[in-house]
């Protein structure tokens, strides 16, 4: 039964992100002049899924190495650490919430 349940999940999470894709390739397609067909949206859409299931094993595999059951900011850092710019974006947001949490502290405790 818990298969069937996490089979019914699954096929859900992938519509969702079908229609997410498509409504994106739509939205580049007008704003380009360009046609994407069904295939093409299914494609990216398998591909997208492919991805997403490889960085949260990849997410999984960081936090039990560490001991633990929950994935940490730290965790993604380091699937990032070999793009760049999306290491130092992340970063950056990281450093951003952190700072608005100790800022938000301090107001509180006035």
């Amino acid at each position: 039964m818990a298969d069937a349940d996490e089979g019914g999940v699954r096929e859900s999470l992938k519509a969702a992100l079908w229609f997410a894709v498509g409504k994106i390739v739509d939205e580049e397609s007008l704003r380009r002049n360009r046609n994407a067909t069904p295939q093409f949206i299914g494609a990216l859409t398998e591909m997208v899924w492919a991805q997403i299931e490889n960085v949260a094993t990849d997410l999984e595999t960081f936090s039990r190495h560490a001991g633990r059951t929950t994935v940490t900011t730290d965790d993604v850092l380091l699937l990032a650490r070999r793009n760049i710019d999306l290491h130092a974006m992340i970063k950056d947001t990281v450093d951003q919430q952190k700072a608005a949490k100790v800022k938000g502290k301090g107001k509180a405790k006035r």
